[in-house]
């Protein structure tokens, strides 16, 4: 099984408010598929393990989009953020903010296509 990381979403995963998660890749995965969220899997130093915040989730759907898609429909970039864990969040929950941050991370642009997977919690503790 894969290690999928969320060093920038760990909390969200941890307390299951995050089901949507956008990638730079990972055109691989179908529905179906399990994935192993943990912190960190990339760059550990010496003698660091791989953290595990939960049981697998599960793949729902895989497509891809640009992330410029999130404002032009605000209600879809709202509620999207909401499902990327943020609809709490009084910065992130903003589609323009969400993308500023996204660029920022993952040094790309608002016009570039990115991976959008859906997941579920097998553990039965999503939102």
């Amino acid at each position: 099984m894969r290690n999928m990381s969320f060093a920038l979403t760990t909390e969200q995963v941890r307390a299951g408010a995050k089901t949507v998660t956008r990638r730079m890749g990972w055109m691989f995965l179908k529905p179906g598929n399990l994935v192993r969220p943990v912190v960190k899997s990339q760059g550990l130093k010496r003698g660091e393990k791989v953290e595990v915040i939960r049981a697998p989730l599960r793949i729902i759907s895989v497509r891809r989009e640009a992330l410029v898609d999130l404002l032009i429909d605000e209600a879809y970039g709202r509620r999207e953020c909401a499902l990327e864990g943020f609809g709490d969040d009084p910065v992130l929950c903003r589609p323009r903010d969400f993308i500023e941050f996204f660029c920022r991370t993952h040094a790309c642009g608002p016009g570039d296509l990115v991976t959008r997977i859906e997941f579920e919690y097998t553990d039965g503790g999503g939102g």
